[in-house]
């Protein structure tokens, strides 16, 4: 995983509340393997729509995104944030998320921030762009700072660019020292 320290792009806003994560990546788009090509599928149903929201052209490359309350919500779809991720988003900004969906962003490098409802509504309406930086815990842009909270161990985790496996490896010696102290309960050359 790439570390995140902060991001600076126009957003792109999806104004639209209980986006459930079905909405974000259809289940007919499940049968990959692969962590990437996700994007492609993103929003798929709405993309079909004349004036979809982030087909206007002035979102294009947009690495943020704001959005409404509850997104993300539905079931725990490891691919919605694969998708959103895939397509080009770093962070997304929303009042509030599904938790596990919250969670599975933040094991991949994708930020969720959340926000008042009314700060993220002033976001919307900034022309321009936005920056969200984990670092100090504030979205800046158009004349506005606002503090966010976010977990400190997701936060280290995200800064240092460690997901799980990582994190488990930085205690690779003290794991090999256990395992070399600790007999061994089963003969392991002798099940070959």
């Amino acid at each position: 995983m790439k570390a995140f320290r902060s991001v600076t792009s126009r957003a792109a806003v999806l104004d639209r509340n209980d986006v459930d994560t079905d909405q974000i990546v259809p289940k007919q788009f499940l049968k990959r393997i692969e962590r990437t090509g996700f994007g492609q599928f993103l929003f798929h149903a709405w993309r079909q729509e004349p004036g979809f929201e982030l087909e206007r052209p002035e979102y294009a490359g947009a690495r943020i995104l704001l959005t409404g309350r509850n997104f993300g919500c539905g079931s725990s779809r490891e691919h919605a944030p694969w998708a959103l991720q895939d397509y080009g988003f770093d962070a997304i900004v929303a009042p509030s998320y599904g938790d596990i969906f919250a969670q599975n962003c933040t094991k991949i490098g994708l930020l969720p921030v959340v926000l008042p409802e009314e700060q993220v509504r002033e976001l919307m309406a900034v022309d321009g762009e936005l920056t969200v930086d984990l670092e100090a815990r504030e979205v800046r842009g158009g004349g506005h700072v606002f503090a966010f909270a976010f977990d400190d161990f997701a936060r280290h985790s995200l800064l240092h660019g460690l997901d799980e496996i990582g994190l488990t490896l930085q205690h690779e010696e003290r794991i090999a020292a256990y395992e070399r102290e600790r007999p061994q309960l089963v003969d392991t050359l002798a099940l070959g």
